[in-house]
C-alpha cells in the first residue's frame, strides 16, 4: 500500500510538472485563452491584486489569499485528521498483520493486503485521505507561481524587504518555512502511539528539503508556504492536539488495565471460593 501511494504521488507530481512546464510564460491578461491561463491563472492574479489593493499591499494580499485557501480546505483537512487518528489507533493491529505475514512471499503479501484492506474498511479509514490535501495544494501553488510570474504588477511588487518575484536575499522566509514545517511534522508525529526510525527521520528530512527548495522559489511562493505551514501548526493544535490525544490515550490505557486487574481479581476470588 505504501509503495503504491508513493508511486502514485510521484506520478501525480511528475504529470503536473510536465503539464505546467508546457504552460506559456507570457503575461496573463483578460485576453489569455485556455482553461489554465484564462480561468485559473488570470483569476488568481486578479483576486490577489484585488486583495492587495484593499488590504495593504501585495504581501498582505498573498497572506490573506493563503489564509482563505486554508480555510476553504478545512473540511478536507478535518477529514484527513480524523482518518489519520483512526490509522494511528490501528497501528498495533497493522503491526500484528505485518508480523503474521513476515515471509514476504507472493501469497503472504496478497493475504496481508487483504487483511489490511479489511481492517481499514471495518474501521472506516480511507488510506488515501492523507494524499488529498497535497494533490489539491500542488496546482494551487503552481497557479500562484504563474500568477505572480506572469503578472508584472505582482512580479515587481514588494513586501517588507522582499521583491515578490525574486528569492529572499536574507533567507528569512526559507528558514521560517523550514521551522513551521518541522513544528507541523513534530506535532503530527507526537500523537502517534508508536514511532519508528523512518518516521523520526522524516520529521527532520522534510524541513531540510523545504528549506533548500525554498531557496530557489520566488518570495511570493515561499511566503505562501510560510503562512500555510504556520496555519497548519495552529490547525494541528486545534484539531489534532498531540498533548490532549496522549492524555486521553494514557487515561484509556489506565482504565483498561484497571478493568483487567479487576477482572483477574474476580476470577481469583471465584477460583478460591470453588476450592473452599
Amino acid at each position: 500500500m505504501k509503495k503504491v501511494k508513493r508511486v502514485l504521488s510521484l506520478a501525480a507530481i511528475g504529470s503536473l510538472t510536465l503539464f505546467l512546464a508546457a504552460c506559456s510564460n507570457k503575461p496573463v491578461t483578460s485576453h489569455s485563452t485556455g482553461l489554465w491561463d484564462h480561468y485559473i491563472v488570470y483569476n488568481f492574479s486578479r483576486f490577489i491584486i484585488w486583495l492587495s489593493n484593499n488590504c495593504g499591499g501585495y504581501g498582505m494580499g498573498i497572506i490573506i489569499f493563503t489564509i482563505i485557501i486554508r480555510v476553504l480546505l478545512l473540511p478536507l483537512m478535518f477529514y484527513q485528521t480524523k482518518s489519520m487518528l483512526k490509522t494511528q489507533e490501528l497501528a498495533p493491529k497493522l503491526k500484528a498483520i505485518q508480523k503474521k505475514y513476515s515471509s514476504r512471499d507472493r501469497e503472504s503479501m496478497v493475504k496481508m493486503q487483504e487483511e489490511t484492506s479489511k481492517l481499514y474498511k471495518e474501521a472506516g479509514v480511507n488510506p488515501w485521505a492523507s494524499m488529498l490535501p497535497m494533490i489539491i495544494q500542488l496546482p494551487i501553488m503552481w497557479a500562484l507561481y504563474q500568477a505572480i510570474w506572469r503578472t508584472p504588477e505582482l512580479r515587481h511588487g514588494t513586501f517588507l524587504w522582499l521583491q515578490l518575484g525574486h528569492t529572499d536575499p536574507y533567507y528569512i522566509l526559507p528558514i521560517l518555512a523550514a521551522l513551521f514545517t518541522f513544528l507541523s511534522s513534530w506535532l503530527s508525529m507526537a500523537s502517534m502511539p508508536e514511532r519508528n526510525a523512518m518516521t523520526s527521520a522524516m520529521t527532520w528530512f522534510m524541513p531540510i528539503m523545504v528549506f533548500f527548495m525554498a531557496l530557489g522559489f520566488s518570495s511570493a511562493i515561499t511566503l505562501y508556504w510560510v503562512v500555510s505551514n504556520a496555519f497548519q501548526v495552529v490547525q494541528t493544535l486545534l484539531l489534532q492536539n498531540p498533548f490532549k490525544i496522549r492524555r486521553e490515550r494514557e487515561a484509556k490505557e489506565k482504565q483498561e488495565k484497571a478493568k483487567k486487574r479487576k477482572l483477574e481479581k474476580a476470577k481469583r476470588r471465584a477460583y478460591s471460593s470453588r476450592r473452599k
